[in-house]
């Protein structure tokens, strides 16, 4: 995955947001599945003020349950507000993503002929 945090800033919000609609997930878990899809450099350091922003702005709400191997949990869900937000991420990063492959396209950009 790019090293670049600037740009990944700007889209792990919404990546959480994704993860968090898919399924009942805790803050470690989450900072797993980005790893696994690719966001090699992301960790729970990371991934914890994100959530706390996105609770304050309540797209997320959290409830504590025990887990079987120590403390409680945090585990996050979606609001009615973060499946909004969620939806306006998806729309722009699709338009992002077209226009940005348009211009790799047009451009030739990574071509090494």
């Amino acid at each position: 995955m790019a090293k670049n945090t600037q740009m990944l800033k700007g889209v792990l919000e919404g990546c959480i947001l994704e993860i968090v609609s898919i399924e009942e997930i805790y803050g470690y878990k989450i900072c797993e599945r980005l790893n696994e899809i690719g966001f090699d450099d992301v960790d729970d350091g990371s991934i914890y003020p994100i959530l706390i922003r996105l609770e304050k702005k309540k797209f997320i709400f959290s409830i504590k349950k025990d887990s079987p191997l120590g403390p409680k949990r945090k585990y996050y869900y979606l609001t009615e507000e973060g499946k909004c937000k969620l939806s306006e991420f998806r729309k722009e990063w699709l338009n992002l993503r077209e226009i940005v492959d348009q211009l790799i396209q047009k451009e030739g950009v990574g071509d090494e002929d």
